[in-house]
């Protein structure tokens, strides 16, 4: 079977695939990185990351004891930290009717999605029942604000094409795998801290998948790939947006270091575009010229803008060291 020859696009001064195409063109390459994801990837249990012998009941049929923020073994910023992870994590359902949907259920590609999802599926396993069992988290909230943000579902900022998700993902399995990891470092636990390391390694997995998918598709449709690259670097946001009190937890997470500008600047998106050397790319036609000049301005403005609020966290910090001395 050959592929059908790609239409003319004039914008982007070149031949413009379709997703159909590029899913064919592509399917050889996601079996490589399927084979050597399998390959790498080791099976690891949950029940093994959860210190059972702390659990006791909570208040309700089995008559236990209420909840208390003074159970908590983490930190107040590694409690936050906590709650969104998992809550991002408790979307897997909408996530994988989304790449499903898009990459589909069969061949390479399908083998893929249902091992993402596997994998996925174990990382809110593992920190539900810590959460539950160390009583990191109120356990009556937690549940609601599961509720409301599974109820809400999710829908992609970046449904616009194939290459748009597959840049997104690339982006946001190094964003999730940065947080988790972060929040292990500030939880002041070291279990939790053991648990959400060996999270991180799967996101990076997860990534580094996405990544060499990315790099095969600006081999194939530079010019198509770079515009979904600007338009997913310009507009990005972490796909827990809509959970409840999302605005806030952000705010906190980026003071106290879990992720913030800074790090999304210079641990996630610099990560990626340098190791494709995005911004050197040649043989670009318009369109593609177009978006590759504003995606390095972009990243300028970025770094300029992380600049001014490395400024601010540390007068902030400076001003709680304070409080606390005085």
């Amino acid at each position: 079977m050959t592929i059908a020859p790609a239409r003319h696009n004039g914008e982007l001064g070149q031949a413009a695939w379709s997703d159909a195409q590029l899913l064919y063109a592509l399917e050889e390459v996601v079996e490589k990185e399927l084979n050597r994801h399998l390959k790498i990837a080791k099976d690891w249990m949950p029940h093994e990351y959860v210190p059972w012998s702390d659990g006791r009941n909570f208040p309700g049929p089995l008559d236990g004891e209420a909840w208390d923020p003074a159970q908590s073994k983490v930190s107040d910023i590694g409690r936050i930290a906590l709650v969104v992870n998992l809550l991002t994590e408790d979307n897997l359902p909408s996530y994988h009717h989304e790449i499903a949907t898009l990459f589909g259920r069969d061949g390479a590609w399908g083998t893929w999605v249902h091992r993402w999802t596997a994998e996925e599926g174990r990382h809110g396993i593992v920190m539900r029942d810590y959460l539950l069992t160390s009583r990191a988290v109120d356990p009556d909230q937690l549940e609601q604000f599961r509720m409301a943000h599974m109820s809400e579902g999710f829908e992609s900022d970046n449904a616009h094409s194939m290459l748009h998700s597959v840049a997104y993902v690339a982006f946001q399995e190094l964003a999730t795998r940065i947080s988790h990891r972060n929040t292990g470092h500030h939880s002041g636990d070291p279990v939790c801290d053991r648990m959400l390391a060996r999270i991180a390694t799967d996101e990076n997995l997860h990534m580094v998948f996405y990544r060499n998918l990315l790099g095969a598709a600006f081999e194939m449709a530079p010019d198509q790939t770079m515009c979904a690259v600007r338009d997913v670097v310009t507009g990005f946001r972490m796909p827990g947006h809509g959970m409840p009190g999302f605005e806030r937890s952000a705010a906190r997470m980026a003071i106290g270091g879990i992720y913030n500008m800074r790090i999304h600047h210079d641990d996630v998106l610099q990560p990626v575009l340098r190791y494709l050397k995005v911004l050197e790319i040649g043989g670009l036609g318009p369109a593609g010229l177009a978006a590759q000049e504003e995606l390095g301005l972009f990243m300028d403005g970025l770094d300029s803008q992380a600049r001014k609020f490395d400024e601010r966290q540390a007068a902030i910090l400076a001003r709680r060291e304070a409080n606390r001395r005085a």
